[in-house]
């Protein structure tokens, strides 16, 4: 079991840095996305907890 996780995690990164070489501007996109989406659920955990103390 631990040596499928380890060839999968391989792919990942392998797919990963393909991706990057092959289409950078894409690769930009889809971290921007994630960031957004991480910026967006900070500020909604923050929105919740300033609710819960007022």
């Amino acid at each position: 079991m631990a040596q499928a996780k380890k060839i999968a995690l391989y792919m990942l990164i392998v797919f990963v840095l393909y991706t990057i070489i092959k289409t950078p501007a894409r690769a930009a996109d889809l971290v921007q996305i994630g960031f957004e989406g991480i910026s967006d659920a900070a500020k909604s955990v923050g929105e919740f907890m300033t609710e819960l103390v007022q």
